[in-house]
């Protein structure tokens, strides 16, 4: 263990007792420096999404995939394998973050883990000169947001919120559309997550007997390995939980699942619904709501999940523009099963994901894939369309190379607004009630049980740290 990992863990075993942390626990941070603008990135947390990230860094110029990090060591092999079959170096190999971190040539990592970890690893990766993406949703609650500006301006790297639809040009080129009055006055966004989701069932704590197999497939993974207690001595599933507390291992808190628990994910709120929340919000051009309200429950199963499978929220903010109340409402629903296609998005598909703008000219329609169409007037008569991918992964390496912040698309401050709707939404589904939220202070005045669900109770070590 090296001595700055001393430092580092002596530090955070105090910092829930003591004050914010004061100094850059890895050492002075020093502006990237690649040679030949080479960017060497350290993925971390390797499976689906995460695989996904090690495939898209690998097919540009310049950019190396230096480093692999995940507590489950038996998805190393076959990662590795993919790397040097496609002409690719080896990377090395890591466990824990911390290890990773201290590796001088790694400029940056690419977060895919679950979403409690997000933050912190942020964090830590600041505090060690390092630049970092996090996959959608950067944050567990509000609290983590606020933290993660702090440490971008504080240790001067670049923070991005992996919200990979704000790279691409159909989306950019309809929130352009309605910014420029398009649509006229646009009062209304919906954000649209009907996605088919089986029942999760419900399983015993602890390892899986040989032979044994999920009664189903575990979210859209099917490719999941019976966690017996061989495969299970290659995870560190003290890491996995990380800032969460300690529970026993279950299969339906592990890989896929763990989305559909309040320890580690935020329901679909947080899972596909992130990425639309976020286009309703940018089109809207607003921050943080001042009134939240979500209604919703866990419909039709008897499983063993705990976040909402249809959850209806609604947000309003106040405007200095417009006409009459001079407010704006977003409105965002999720549904689990049987839907109508609504807008016509995603017809021929069982799910209907994508966004509504409503303005006093007309109407945008907005599917998953960026392709925008929009109806006029009281005829509805068809006007512009547009669309269009792009390539965050391009631009996270781009933005390091020459070292700005101004050119990451998906910058954090616009990733923890996003994020916060969800998380607002989470707090007025679960605690029943319609809230006040004030944007200036972050806080929901006079309402300490809300505001209690703004952070959590981070476990040492693993804590995420106040930083001013």
């Amino acid at each position: 263990m090296s001595e700055s990992r001393r430092h580092f863990i002596k530090k955070s075993a105090g910092i829930a007792l003591a004050t914010p942390i004061a100094v850059n626990v890895w050492g002075t941070n020093n502006s990237w420096i690649g040679a030949n603008d080479r960017v060497r990135i350290g993925v971390v947390g390797i499976r689906g999404m995460g695989f996904s990230h090690i495939r898209n860094y690998s097919q540009l110029e310049n950019v190396e995939v230096a480093a692999l990090c995940d507590v489950d060591e038996n998805l190393f092999a076959e990662r590795v394998k993919w790397l040097e079959d496609n002409g690719k170096p080896k990377p090395k190999l890591y466990k824990d973050i911390r290890d990773l971190l201290d590796e001088k040539d790694i400029d940056a990592i690419s977060v895919a883990t679950p979403n409690h970890w997000h933050a912190l690893a942020g964090i830590w990766a600041a505090q060690a000169g390092k630049h970092s993406t996090l996959e959608k949703p950067g944050t567990h609650n509000v609290f983590e947001g606020r933290q993660l500006i702090n440490a971008s301006e504080r240790y001067n790297v670049l923070i991005q919120h992996h919200a990979e639809r704000r790279s691409d040009p159909g989306f950019k080129s309809a929130i352009e559309f309605l910014h420029k009055g398009g649509l006229g006055e646009v009062y209304m966004a919906k954000g649209l997550c009907y996605k088919w989701r089986e029942s999760i069932g419900s399983y015993p704590d602890g390892p899986m007997k040989t032979g044994e197999k999920f009664a189903l497939t575990v979210g859209s993974n099917k490719y999941v390995k019976p966690f017996t207690e061989e495969y299970l001595s290659k995870v560190d599933y003290n890491l996995w939980q990380g800032p969460a507390q300690v529970r026993p291992f279950n299969r339906n808190r592990f890989h896929y699942n763990w989305h559909w628990h309040w320890d580690y994910g935020n329901g679909d709120l947080g899972n596909q619904g992130a990425h639309q929340m976020d286009i309703a919000r940018w089109g809207l051009g607003v921050k943080h709501p001042t009134v939240i309200s979500s209604l919703g429950g866990h419909y039709m199963f008897d499983d063993a999940q705990e976040t909402p499978n249809s959850q209806v929220c609604n947000f309003e903010y106040l405007t200095n523009e417009g006409g009459g109340d001079k407010k704006k409402m977003l409105q965002f629903e999720v549904r689990h099963w049987i839907s109508n296609h609504e807008g016509g998005i995603g017809e021929g598909d069982s799910n209907n994901i994508g966004n509504l703008f409503y303005g006093s000219k007309g109407y945008m329609v907005i599917d998953l894939g960026g392709n925008w169409k929009t109806f006029m007037g009281k005829d509805r008569e068809p006007g512009p369309v547009g669309g269009g991918r792009g390539n965050m992964f391009q631009n996270f390496a781009d933005s390091i190379r020459s070292n700005d912040k101004s050119k990451l698309e998906g910058s954090i401050e616009e990733g923890h607004y996003s994020c916060s709707l969800m998380h607002l939404a989470n707090i007025s589904y679960r605690l029943g009630q319609r809230l006040h939220f004030d944007p200036e202070k972050e806080i929901f005045p006079k309402k300490d049980e809300a505001n209690a669900l703004l952070t959590r109770e981070y476990r040492h070590p693993f804590v995420v740290p106040k930083i001013n």
